[in-house]
């Protein structure tokens, strides 16, 4: 088990957490934020939640606010100083360390990753470690919510294996694929005043199927999965995913 951050706060360190909040895209939109407390409350079913990589609190708060007693694991303490710093950031007790390996003493009714964050394990062991991780926490019955993105492949150009994912007046995203190992860098161009900004992150993109296999490997099985938090149909079409498993009922 790895409780202690290794090489600082990873690839989310003072440069990133400093901006974060202010982020561009629909995940910070207030009525998408709402949407997704609703959806994971009603998961809890009146139980415990903990959060993999909590960050800043973006769902945490508004979640605890709802009365679900909430807990995060997170690597960056530059995104929990963010977190603990907010108003009720100091109702969410954060342990800092891999969400993969780390644990915290108890279970939970509900676990939860959101936002791609699955994807920052950036190879296949980690991500089913990841799995494991959720469901020894995890009360029987009790369930495991991720959200991520559907993979764009269809969008390359033929030959290519980069593809634009948002270009706007403030940022512009690059998303360059590895598809024989699953590798995925995307680069961020943000308008800061006059000038722009550059950041990168690694990822390992992953399948609705293969985190299936992932679920099952540690012992559940899924129950639902919709194309966003307010259960629109999942379809070819869809561009991401929230899916829900389930442990074993005693």
């Amino acid at each position: 088990m790895r409780d202690e951050p290794v090489g600082g706060d990873g690839h989310f360190g003072e440069e990133i957490a400093s901006g974060y909040d202010a982020s561009f895209g629909e995940e910070f939109d207030p009525a998408v934020i709402a949407a997704t407390a609703e959806f994971l409350a009603a998961q809890a079913r009146g139980g415990r939640a903990l959060e993999l990589g909590v960050g800043t609190g973006r769902i945490a708060l508004p979640l605890s606010a709802r009365g679900v007693p909430v807990l995060g694991i997170d690597l960056s303490r530059a995104m929990v100083e963010r977190l603990r710093a907010k108003p009720g950031g100091d109702a969410i007790e954060v342990t800092i360390g891999d969400f993969a390996t780390a644990r915290v003493a108890g279970s939970f009714s509900l676990v939860y990753l959101v936002f791609n964050t699955i994807e920052n394990l950036t190879t296949q062991d980690e991500q089913v470690a990841c799995f494991a991780n959720a469901a020894a926490h995890l009360a029987p019955g009790g369930r495991f919510v991720i959200e991520c993105a559907i993979p764009d492949l269809r969008a390359l150009p033929r030959g290519e294996r980069a593809v634009v994912f948002d270009l706007s007046e403030e940022h512009w995203g690059i998303d360059e694929y590895d598809v024989a190992t699953q590798g995925l860098v995307s680069h961020h161009f943000s308008r800061v005043g006059d000038g722009v900004e550059y950041s990168s992150g690694p990822f390992r993109y992953v399948w609705p199927s293969e985190l299936d296999l992932m679920a099952r490997l540690a012992g559940m099985s899924l129950v639902e999965r919709w194309s966003g938090w307010r259960r629109e149909p999942f379809t070819n079409e869809s561009r991401k995913h929230v899916s829900v498993w389930e442990t074993r009922r005693a």
